[in-house]
């Protein structure tokens, strides 16, 4: 049985209720078994493993679809620390931000595609472009402080998106993923509060 959702890019249905196939993705390597006395081997990424008896619902839609604007946001707050800021911790953070949300898009616009849906993309806009340009301009320190504030409070609306996902949604992968946010950017917004204050 594939627990883990990074195993997977699709695990559910159609908004209408119907099954769909359950397709091995890019992340981590999924074993299929061999027949006995067989060998087992690895699932190529975009190869069909069955079909799920999950169903997609439209909240499950509207989180992936919401989220990956969300993060690419988040990945072009993230690419500004690099030039503008001295701070090694800001960097660090910058960093991880990067490598765990860009794994996220990935997974989310895999599984998209799986359920028969094809992101069209639209603008994230809790950080608004004003606030951008700010951080654009800004260097040092003060760089440093607006890009902690502004990505806190983009790190809230991601936790109230995987909420309202954990309450309304039932698909598998999509929940875990809520999961994932939940955990990995509540501890990140406890981390920035950190910075912001020393």
């Amino acid at each position: 049985m594939i627990l883990m959702a990074s195993l997977l890019a699709g695990c559910a249905g159609s908004e209408t209720g119907q099954r769909t196939p359950l397709v091995a993705g890019t992340g981590a390597p999924v074993i299929i078994p061999g027949g006995p006395g067989e060998a087992g081997r690895t699932a190529k990424p975009g190869e069909r493993l069955g079909e799920s008896e999950a169903q997609v619902t439209g909240a499950d839609v509207r989180f992936a679809e919401g989220m990956i604007p969300h993060h690419r946001q988040a990945l072009e707050m993230a690419a500004l620390v690099a030039p503008r800021s001295s701070s090694r911790a800001l960097r660090t953070l910058a960093e991880r931000i990067t490598v765990a949300q860009r794994a996220e898009i990935a997974a989310m616009t895999s599984w998209l595609k799986a359920v028969g849906r094809t992101w069209e993309g639209h603008d994230d806009h809790t950080v608004t472009q004003e606030q951008m340009n700010r951080l654009r301009a800004a260097r040092g320190a003060a760089f440093d402080r607006l890009f902690l504030s502004l990505m806190i409070t983009h790190h809230q609306a991601a936790l109230e998106m995987a909420r309202r996902q954990l309450q309304d949604g039932t698909d598998r992968t999509m929940l875990a993923t809520a999961k994932d946010v939940l955990s990995g950017q509540g501890v990140e917004i406890a981390r920035m509060r950190e910075l912001l204050g020393g």
